[in-house]
């Protein structure tokens, strides 16, 4: 990535990235279209209402992955082979390790952590059965996820996704099987999904393990090199912070949602997985810029990183806005897809016309976020999307359902209010970075 042509390139590494997160979405959607269909609206709704914690769990690795990636783009863009491969080694090790304990922790928590949402009680055994599955069974998905970010960070984008393809076709036929078939309700859901995560992570291990190539894993020498794990710790320790403390504060938006009932629950649920698709080409821009980034400040080429940046960012505001434009139109088309019931669509249609707009400005928080990260600068966006995502919403939240009205509409644009104020001091923030860099240039 440290030459070509920046639109092009950052076109063919993003699509995979995008296409890959839309399979790997596939996963949580499917198992949300069946048991929605087949088993019912409270099913639905216990879903929806375990997505925020498994979410936390994710995000910690992903951010992890960030600092794993942007440490061995950085080497691999300097030539310094024998650190990159160190990097590897110790990124796999330490994976496999947090798998473990984030595995047995998260099943102590289940209950905990459901009756911190208040979860209503016609949902909660249902969503206890799933999330216990789904967080036993997740250590597929996290070394999924940190296998791909080491290919991401060499510029490979391409290979896991069609891992990715092949598990999710699996998942539908195993979900459709489990639920439909065998009449397994809300655990055979779950079941198939962790089954088919397993399959994605051991095709990655196995990737890394015969690769002829330069980032090849060698399990003779895999061990935690310190100096190195402090380096991916500096940049991705931040990030997974960030990510998994605004999971932590969606936990109690989902609380907020939960007292209107399982309707409103489970429309909120619908417009959820609808929001998380169109956050796709942000989140997969957002990992190209880390990647273009990291590589060309590796090769001391800092015009280009910034000419990426901005290109990163055109790309994604214009394609979110036409992902935008046709989900406000076809809205109750999309929750359908759900469940049939009315009141279901009623309450799903009501968010999505509230909130998608708004994503235009989380174009702009990811985006620049990615693009500082990949230049090791992960505090900044850490300390902004924590006071916005986490403190600026739940104060939002709080004086509005207190003080003004609590209602379904209101609560929902609580993520709104985070967007639009990270994105004003995410600007401010990155034009002082790139002053401070000019002036020491």
């Amino acid at each position: 990535m440290t030459v070509g042509p920046i639109f092009g390139q950052l076109v063919l590494f993003s699509l995979p990235l995008m296409l890959g997160n839309v399979f790997q979405m596939l996963y949580n959607t499917v198992d949300s279209i069946i048991v929605g269909n087949f088993v019912s609206k409270q099913a639905l709704a216990a879903i929806g209402s375990t997505t925020m914690i498994t979410n936390m769990m994710v995000f910690f690795f992903n951010g992890f992955s960030i600092g794993a990636g942007v440490t061995i783009g950085q080497y691999f863009g300097a030539r310094d082979m024998e650190k990159l491969h160190r990097a590897i080694e110790t990124t796999m090790a330490a994976t496999f390790l947090l798998s473990l304990i984030f595995s047995i922790v998260g099943v102590l928590l289940v209950k905990p952590f459901l009756r911190m949402m208040s979860t209503p009680e016609d949902v909660f055994a249902d969503a206890t059965v799933y999330l216990k599955i789904y967080i036993g069974g997740i250590s597929g998905l996290l070394i999924y996820n940190m296998g791909s970010g080491i290919l991401r960070a060499v510029g490979d984008s391409t290979r896991p996704l069609y891992f990715l393809i092949l598990t999710s076709i699996l998942n539908i036929l195993l979900d459709l099987y489990f639920v439909i078939v065998l009449k397994t309700g809300i655990a055979g859901a779950a079941i198939a999904t962790i089954l088919s995560q397993f399959l994605s992570g051991t095709l990655i291990l196995v990737l890394l393990t015969r690769t002829k190539d330069i980032y090849r894993l060698s399990w003779r020498e895999l061990r935690l090199d310190f100096p190195i794990l402090r380096r991916i710790v500096a940049v991705g320790l931040p990030a997974a912070v960030q990510s998994v403390l605004t999971a932590f504060s969606n936990i109690f938006v989902q609380s907020y949602i939960n007292f209107f009932g399982s309707d409103c629950m489970a429309g909120w649920s619908s417009y959820n997985k609808l929001d998380q698709f169109i956050m796709l080409p942000m989140q997969s821009m957002a990992m190209a810029a880390t990647t273009f980034v990291s590589q060309n400040v590796g090769a001391k080429n800092e015009r280009r990183a910034d000419r990426g940046t901005i290109s990163a960012l055109i790309l994604t505001c214009g394609i979110t806005g036409a992902i935008i434009a046709l989900l406000i139109l076809f809205a109750p088309s999309a929750v359908r897809l759900f469940s049939p019931d009315p009141a279901v669509i009623s309450y799903g249609v009501l968010f999505i016309r509230t909130n998608v707009a708004f994503l235009l400005f989380n174009c702009i928080n990811h985006v620049l976020a990615g693009a500082l990260r990949g230049r090791g600068d992960s505090r900044g966006p850490m300390i902004i999307m924590l006071c916005t995502f986490v403190g600026l919403r739940q104060i939002y939240l709080y004086v509005v359902t207190h003080f003004i009205a609590n209602t379904p509409r209101i609560v929902g644009f609580g993520y709104p209010v985070g967007w639009v104020s990270c994105c004003i001091l995410e600007l401010l923030y990155y034009a002082h970075r790139r002053r401070q860099r000019l002036t020491k240039i």
